[in-house]
């Protein structure tokens, strides 16, 4: 059986662009150099067919640790809750006040940014407390 070593992480969006540097922000993330030969990606975005443009973008962990993210225009607006999310993980290994202090500071930076609180999820016993969130499309995410 073969390893998967990669792999990226897609979102349908209606903005890809915006919503990559959103979650560059988030995460810490980069947008990479055009391909060669491109001053810029607005260069290359200009080099593709009409229908083509703007339809998708990606941005990279300057680690080289992270999943790629990458993110694809879709006709559609999102209309249910995401099957799969990502949580942002700004409270590990902190418990009680300490983590929703950490947690709540995260919140506070992203929602300048268009991030949207929707609610706290307080420790249960089993699980330790979480803020859930939406980005700037409505794409659900967790701090935790």
């Amino acid at each position: 059986m073969t390893s998967i070593k990669q792999f990226q992480v897609t979102f349908d969006c209606a903005e890809p662009e915006r919503l990559a540097r959103f979650w560059c922000e988030v995460l810490g993330y980069v947008v990479p150099p055009p391909p060669e030969g491109f001053a810029t990606w607005d260069d290359f975005d200009r080099s593709l067919p009409p229908e083509r443009q703007g339809s998708s973008f990606f941005c990279v962990d300057p680690s080289g640790v992270g999943p790629r993210l990458y993110f694809q225009r879709v006709p559609e607006d999102k209309v249910v809750k995401n099957r799969v999310h990502l949580c942002v993980r700004v409270g590990t290994g902190l418990v009680g006040e300490e983590r929703l202090a950490a947690l709540e500071a995260e919140c506070a930076r992203l929602v300048p940014l268009g991030a949207v609180r929707v609610r706290l999820l307080r420790a249960d016993g089993v699980n330790e407390s979480c803020l859930v969130m939406q980005d700037i499309e409505g794409n659900e995410f967790c701090l935790d």
